[in-house]
């Protein structure tokens, strides 16, 4: 069963990791929620790779994603059997042809860019896709859940250009009057890579209803994130929950908005499909729940394809 999924901190993890004198790498470290053995293991397509810096613990938040991503070029390049880093469409074909798992280089906390356009530039030229504009921090761009204020000005002018490189804006993590700003201004499709319903669990990173068709209407994605806090009462996560996410989302958005945005390596709770090397428990639980084939395909991988298509 292929799938493609919107988020991981995996790099992050590694980095976090090693610093700490672990000898821990991408392809079969075992303590990881992904290497990638678990991705082929499952049949992974495509892995979008998020290059994660904390504001609050990092004294050179760009210095520290420029190493960030000197970690995951050398860590694919030492895989190349396995996985392939792709920038566009044409590479993700090409990785599918080639039966390799498709690597997409994104970036959790606009921050790192201390409100320089230069820089972000210089994230696209490393092969960074796609970007949320925060994370739990306020910064020169925007505010984040749990804080008022829109988009500041630098925000709508990263946005602008973002669009403009090719990158796409992710609304995870970002509050809601920002992402109605994103919504007015944003010329493009655009993410929300690991967000869950707010209708179901009332957690502030959640998406309301509104915002999951606004995101459908604008012809981007929602990555059901599998973080227990999102999703139910639990101090596990339980594969039900998630596709409850997923079907509460079907029909408030539509099949094609729903995707999957694990956040893997980034939760700290257990999981009853414990890893990427797990994912065929959630599609049991999809069809015991009433997906269709058609359906499953969809949200497990077809509609980020069709999304990138797009975008890429």
């Amino acid at each position: 069963m292929p799938f493609a999924d919107l988020h991981c901190d995996t790099i992050a993890w590694l980095r976090h990791n090693r610093r700490r004198g672990r000898t821990m790498n991408l392809r079969d470290s075992e303590p990881m929620h992904i290497n990638l053995e678990k991705l082929q293991k499952s049949g992974y397509l495509l892995q979008n790779f998020a290059l994660f810096v904390n504001m609050a613990e990092e004294t050179d938040p760009w210095g520290a994603v420029l190493t960030l991503a000197e970690l995951y070029t050398s860590e694919v390049e030492k895989n190349r059997d396995l996985v392939t880093p792709c920038r566009t469409f044409s590479d993700l074909e090409q990785a599918r042809a080639d039966g390799k798992i498709a690597a997409v280089l994104t970036v959790e906390e606009g921050g790192v860019c201390k409100g320089d356009v230069e820089n972000l530039r210089t994230l696209h030229r490393l092969g960074v896709r796609m970007l949320t504009l925060t994370w739990n921090h306020e910064n020169e761009l925007a505010f984040p859940n749990g804080q008022s204020g829109g988009l500041k000005e630098k925000g709508a002018a990263f946005l602008a250009e973002m669009e403009a490189l090719g990158m796409i804006p992710d609304v995870s993590h970002l509050n809601e009057e920002g992402f109605w700003d994103v919504c007015r201004l944003a010329q493009k499709p655009f993410a929300a890579s690991h967000s869950s319903a707010r209708t179901l669990w009332p957690h502030r990173r959640n998406l309301t209803d509104e915002q999951i068709k606004a995101v459908a209407d604008r012809g981007g994605v929602v990555g059901v994130n599998f973080y227990s806090d999102f999703l139910a009462d639990r101090e596990i996560t339980q594969t039900a929950d998630i596709v409850r996410h997923m079907k509460h989302m079907v029909d408030v958005g539509g099949l094609d908005v729903v995707a999957l945005g694990s956040d893997f390596d980034g939760i700290t709770c257990p999981l009853e499909l414990v890893d990427a090397a797990g994912m065929d428990q959630l599609v049991r639980a999809m069809e015991h729940a009433g997906f269709t084939q058609r359906e499953i395909d969809r949200i497990c991988w077809e509609n980020v394809w069709a999304f990138y298509r797009e975008t890429l």
